[in-house]
């Protein structure tokens, strides 16, 4: 036998060891804590070990358990970030996926894997209203971002101290990032500011744009963003549009959060199907394990143009439309690993309403959450809740105005240690904001009660000092 084969009989055991372990995992979600009680200490003893010399077999598998106890708990009490539940089919398929283990580079590489990803790219566009679009699965929205706009600067062809880029003041940081690493000065990006409903303003975009193009620079792409990753707000795609065809910009639409929700909310997101490239995130709200970003864009030739620099060793010798097909033509990766097999298995199985349903009930929880705290006495709703996420503040009547900010922290640091309910934060006009954001199929009415609870008795513990 060579150094790193095993027999199938142990592969058997192995393989049933792992999937008992999953099984029990997902049994017991709604009984383990949000997010474990541990220190980085006892994680670094735990799992910062000597690399080892020898094999220990399937003794390897023993920490096992201590992986899943020392790991956050995906139940429907986690409402941290934005991050999908790792629906159970499609935890199926990654195992799968890992057993095939293509590269999803080109056709000639993996005929199977490669048809089903065009397919699934073809069913998210079709799904968001955006019939027609193409593109590619990523690991996610930062890096479907940056492809994005690196369409928009090949499209331009913009001398880059002249180049200028529009987001609004609730864009995503992956914007700003993915500027950066495409050569753009920090100060060729333009900040637009927000309405009381934190979506772009209209009138601060048209006065950025035209103040810039009488200067003598070269507006490259706007970015709209589809579910801003605080407040869940929209803006509006359909103007920004026409103002972008106006100035000759490229309109690329951040929907790595709420994009998905076209599906449920289509009069959310008029004007979608007008735009140039588009983020999404099924690792988000179509409930996928990580990772599972999107790009969808119109122009396939204008993404060869601008991923296409193919070396030798890999040029496709084939001219058939499908056998000479290459995600590297069009992407950013090359090496790329089998994303699609989840999301394609995972929609045959349920179908497409069944994620319709899960993302109308993810906003009417998160709409009766948003209720619940405006009628209570000592809560405080930061903003509208637009999609799903609720950003809100514990409001006590005896409390100086300049230590709220700093209660409210504690009061989220207590929330988290206490283990039933996983909240994050964000920052409202000022006001540090506990966050609340559903992208969970597994989040009940309970659960949402759980939050109002768990913050009340997280505020009666912390000190008023």
């Amino acid at each position: 036998m060579r150094p790193l084969e095993i027999s199938p009989e142990e592969f058997h055991h192995l393989l049933g060891r792992a999937s008992r372990l999953a099984e029990d995992y997902l049994a017991s979600l709604d009984e383990r804590p949000v997010f474990p009680q541990t220190s980085g200490e006892e994680t670094q003893q735990r799992f910062a070990t000597r690399l080892p010399q020898d094999g220990m077999g399937a003794a390897a598998f023993d920490e096992l358990p201590e992986l899943f106890r020392l790991s956050r708990a995906n139940n429907g009490r986690f409402f941290g970030y934005v991050q999908g539940s790792g629906e159970a089919v499609a935890i199926i398929a990654e195992l799968l996926a890992s057993a095939v283990n293509q590269n999803i580079t080109a056709w000639r590489s993996a005929p199977a894997a490669v048809t089903i990803e065009r397919t699934v790219v073809a069913w998210l566009a079709e799904a968001v209203g955006c019939t027609g679009f193409t593109g590619s699965l990523t690991g996610g929205g930062s890096s479907a971002n940056l492809m994005g706009l690196a369409m928009a600067r090949q499209q331009k062809g913009a001398d880059l101290g002249r180049a200028t880029l529009y987001a609004s003041a609730e864009a995503h940081m992956s914007i700003a990032k993915a500027a950066a690493l495409l050569g753009l000065p920090r100060e060729n990006i333009r900040t637009i500011r927000v309405d009381r409903e934190f979506k772009m303003r209209l009138d601060d975009l048209e006065s950025a744009l035209g103040a810039d193009v009488a200067a003598g620079r070269i507006p490259v792409a706007i970015v709209a963003t589809a579910g801003a990753v605080n407040t869940g707000a929209i803006d509006p795609i359909k103007d920004i549009a026409a103002a972008a065809r106006r100035h000759g910009a490229w309109l690329h639409v951040d929907g790595a959060y709420g994009g998905l929700a076209a599906l449920a909310y289509p009069e959310k997101f008029i004007g979608l199907d007008t735009v140039d490239s588009l983020s999404l995130d099924p690792h988000k709200w179509f409930y996928q394990p990580m990772d599972c970003g999107c790009l969808l864009f119109r122009d396939r030739e204008l993404a060869r143009a601008t991923f296409s620099h193919t070396g030798d060793y890999a040029r496709v010798l084939s001219g058939d439309p499908l056998e000479g097909f290459a995600f590297f033509d069009e992407s950013l990766e090359l090496s790329r690993r089998f994303r699609a097999l989840k999301l394609w298995l995972s929609l045959r199985y349920h179908g497409i309403r069944k994620f319709r349903e899960s993302i109308l009930q993810d906003v009417e929880l998160a709409q009766s959450l948003g209720m619940k705290i405006a009628q209570h006495p000592a809560l405080d709703l930061l903003a509208p809740v637009e999609l799903s996420a609720v950003c809100f503040r514990y409001l006590p009547h005896n409390v100086e105005a300049e230590r709220i900010n700093d209660l409210n922290a504690q009061i989220l640091g207590r929330v988290v240690r206490r283990g039933r309910v996983y909240l994050s934060n964000a920052t409202i006009d000022g006001k540090f904001a506990l966050r609340a954001c559903l992208v969970n199929h597994r989040t009940t009415e309970a659960d949402i009660q759980a939050v109002i609870d768990e913050v009340l008795a997280a505020a009666a513990e912390a000190p008023r000092g």
